[in-house]
């Protein structure tokens, strides 16, 4: 009972300041200068937290939802994952002049060598019906004088433990992009002393933009395994807009021949 009087009462206090602000707004034109500038002050401050409301409201309502791990990924796959900068929001959600070594949360680093930086970077919102990730990625590149671009992701340690030659890592992504362009993915795995590289070209005119590294064709040393990461490098990157609309990576044995 008591519930249902305090949402009466609610609800009662809501239409009555939403009248109240409907004939205000309707006798602005002859409303007494100094009362006006009275309302229009109480006005901003009212619409600065409607809008804040708003905003967050949005972000927590649209699918997906924020802090998804809805990921597909093979039957057989011991281990997958999405990098933070697609599951939640960013405390810094946008970079412009972006210098080289610079990062996007935890685990994104931007790297380059242009003289002069016009590149962006900014975390998007996904909103489609076919998007798993609750975030994207956006980066846009004007006059680019450097000669390499790349986004660096490091992979946790989970990706690591227990990592061996029997293994694939596969790498899934959605990318959109304003014109034509080739990205190549570099898997990087340091152990000890050395580091283990495998690059593939992106099949960016799939539908499913998927690559895989067999791991069996290195030389790596199983019990010195420290870290990996994954190198997205861009070629040819100027006067473009790219977006990563998702990012996953998983693991799973190779078959055994």
């Amino acid at each position: 009972m008591a519930d249902s009087k305090k949402i009466l009462i609610a609800d009662w206090f809501y239409s009555a300041l939403l009248r109240m602000w409907n004939r205000m707004a309707l006798r602005a034109d002859t409303t007494d200068l100094s009362k006006l500038r009275s309302q229009r002050t109480r006005a901003r401050v009212l619409r600065y937290h409607l809008n804040r409301l708003i905003h967050v409201a949005d972000n927590r309502l649209a699918l997906p939802l924020i802090g998804s791990t809805a990921i597909q990924k093979p039957y057989d796959a011991d281990w997958a994952w999405r990098p933070e900068i697609f599951r939640g929001s960013l405390t810094s959600p946008g970079l412009s002049s972006v210098d080289s070594k610079t990062k996007m949360g935890e685990q994104v680093t931007l790297f380059h060598d242009c003289v002069e930086s016009e590149l962006t970077l900014r975390q998007l919102r996904n909103t489609r019906e076919e998007d798993l990730a609750p975030y994207g990625l956006r980066m846009d590149v004007f006059r680019f004088d450097g000669s390499f671009l790349s986004l660096a992701i490091d992979l946790p340690e989970e990706a690591v433990d227990g990592l061996g030659r029997r293994h694939l890592i596969r790498l899934e992504t959605i990318v959109e992009m304003e014109k034509p362009l080739e990205i190549f993915a570099r898997l990087n795995v340091r152990h000890g002393p050395n580091s283990e590289q495998m690059v593939r070209e992106l099949p960016l005119n799939e539908q499913n933009v998927m690559v895989e590294f067999d791991l069996g064709y290195t030389r790596l040393n199983e019990k010195r395994v420290e870290n990996a990461w994954i190198d997205l490098i861009f070629e040819g990157p100027e006067m473009n807009q790219v977006i990563l609309r998702d990012l996953t990576l998983s693991r799973r044995p190779r078959a055994e021949f």
